[in-house]
Order: structure tokens, then sequence, then C-alpha cells
């Protein structure tokens, strides 16, 4: 899973940081940003949807990342 926060959505509520602050934290005004690369541990993820369905502006997308076998 790989998620990102939309900065021109994001309304600084800060529900994301408080739900999940080892994937999200603010930046120097306040609004969440994704530590890293986005990659969410297998750990976090639940938290990281619990997240992004708190959000009132919608801002946290999450992306499905295809694993490839063989």
């Amino acid at each position: 899973m790989k998620v990102t926060v939309d900065a021109t959505r994001c309304g600084g509520f800060g529900a994301c940081i408080d739900i999940c602050p080892s994937v999200f934290q603010p930046d120097d005004w306040g609004f969440a940003m994704v530590l890293g690369d986005g990659e969410v541990a297998a750990e976090h993820q639940d938290a990281v949807r619990r997240a992004a369905r708190t959000c009132p502006e919608q801002a946290i997308r999450i992306e499905q990342v295809r694993v490839e076998q063989g």
C-alpha cells in the first residue's frame, strides 16, 4: 500500500496525525504530510485506512501496490 496527501485539499485538521503518527506528520505550517516515500508497512495499514476515512477534506489517497510474482 502506498499513501499520499493532497496538499491542496488538506485543511490541517490533524486527525490523520493523531490516528497514525508513524505515517503522517505535520509540515512546517501544520498540514499533514506522509513520512518517507509513502510505502505503508503492514502493521500501519489499518490505521492509514481509518485516517483516510476520517479525513474531513478527503485529502488522503491510498493506492494498492501490486506485487509481481515470478
